[in-house]
């Protein structure tokens, strides 16, 4: 079993390193005491530890000793009257050969560990031959994804946003698009979870507002109007402790940028190092939005607290409102907190003009979906935008789906 101690550096950061040395001892105990006379426990560096066992055809009695280890490192420790707490991530290999190799074990005991922790840490995994193609594959991509950084291939592509009453584009939202040389355009959903574990998020996000601003600058220059573009910022970087500076170096006109910050992050409201990041970010005349709202982290202190300029209503909220009354009232009741807190609200999941009726009537300010347009490069938004203005003035009670590219 290869053993790791989650939340052992926050332990270590806060408390001390005498803190840490304490967590590290009280570890040793609980394995040590877990394990029978057969096995051997062993630390092979900072958090990590190794236990090795001799079973006899059941490989369960693994499993039964990885849910104690975990069950019993969730209880809290005290050091110096602070409450600590960690948890356990697993990886399990077992070798049933006569001539066991030790390296061989270790390793596939380690790949094991890592699919753990990736699904969610607290737990175990047994190795499978499937894990080691599929780290392979992991790898691949996330050298694929450094080199994706040095060649400037993350790029925004932009979905319009429109004045629910008039249809009017009042922005665009920068969504991070990966221009692989192979595979063409890839959405976040193929780089966006290892970009996270290879900690390269931050440099992305501060990428796509960079070429967004330049984008705003080439769309002004041709005599096109877009007032304004929203990029999504991710908990990492409102930690950044160089991101005020760096943003003060774009000279950002007030107005014409917003953040988009997902509700998850409000969940820590004594950050203070954050609050006050966002509080710099709001005097420098950057709006703050909060994205997919709805899904059960922000509260309305936090609203209270924060004072975004905008809220974002999740799509999986705004998809059902033609056919649920259920999720129609939901969605109502968002825009009148909105509406009471002078927040305004933008919906997402737009997807049919049925859609845009319904949110109208309901007092929803900004529509953003399908039914209006996908999200385009920026020659395509360009293209976009232009072609609206050879068309005649639509109204919301046309049957014609607009902007449909």
């Amino acid at each position: 079993l290869h053993i790791d101690l989650d939340r052992f550096k926050h332990i270590n950061d806060t408390l001390g390193h005498a803190a840490g040395d304490a967590m590290l001892v009280h570890a040793s105990t609980v394995l040590r005491s877990k394990v029978d006379g057969d096995g051997f426990v062993a630390r092979i560096g900072g958090d990590e530890f190794i236990v090795l066992c001799v079973v006899h055809d059941d490989v369960e009695q693994l499993a039964l000793l990885a849910d104690r280890v975990i069950s019993q490192m969730r209880e809290p420790v005290y050091y110096q009257g602070h409450r600590c707490r960690f948890g356990v991530s697993v990886g399990i290999a077992v070798d049933n050969g006569k001539d066991v190799e030790a390296k061989h074990l270790l390793v596939n005991a380690d790949i094991a560990l890592y699919r753990a922790k990736s699904r969610g840490r607290n737990r175990y995994e047994f190795f499978t031959e499937a894990m080691q193609s599929e780290i392979v594959e992991t790898k691949r991509i996330a050298d694929e994804i450094l080199g994706g950084l040095e060649r400037n291939e993350f790029i925004p592509f932009y979905q319009p946003q429109f004045d629910a009453k008039t249809l009017e584009i009042v922005g665009v939202e920068a969504l991070a698009r990966w221009r692989h040389p192979e595979k063409g355009i890839l959405a976040p959903d193929v780089f966006l979870r290892i970009a996270e574990e290879l900690n390269v998020v931050s440099i992305i996000d501060r990428n796509i507002l960079e070429q967004s601003l330049l984008d705003l600058e080439g769309w002004s220059a041709a005599n096109l109007y877009i007032p304004r573009v929203s990029v999504n910022v991710s908990a990492r970087r409102l930690q950044d402790e160089e991101l005020i500076k760096s943003l003060r170096e774009l000279n950002i006109k007030k107005g014409t940028v917003a953040f988009e910050l997902v509700e998850s992050i409000f969940l820590d409201e004594n950050d203070d190092f954050v609050t006050w990041n966002l509080e710099q970010i709001k005097e420098l005349g950057i709006d703050i939005e909060i994205d997919d709202f709805g899904t059960g982290y922000a509260s309305i202190v936090s609203l209270l607290k924060l004072q975004p300029r905008r809220l974002k209503i999740d799509r999986q909220l705004v998809i059902p409102i033609v056919k649920s009354p259920q999720r129609r009232q939901v969605v109502s009741s968002i825009i009148e907190i909105g509406k009471s807190l002078g927040i305004e609200v933008v919906a997402e999941g737009v997807e049919t003009m049925e859609h845009a009726q319904t949110l109208k009537s309901l007092g929803c300010d900004i529509l953003q979906g399908y039914a209006f347009g996908h999200a385009l490069d920026a020659d395509g938004l360009k293209a976009f935008v232009r072609s609206r203005r050879l068309r005649t003035e639509r109204v919301l009670d046309e049957p014609l789906r607009l902007g449909r590219v």
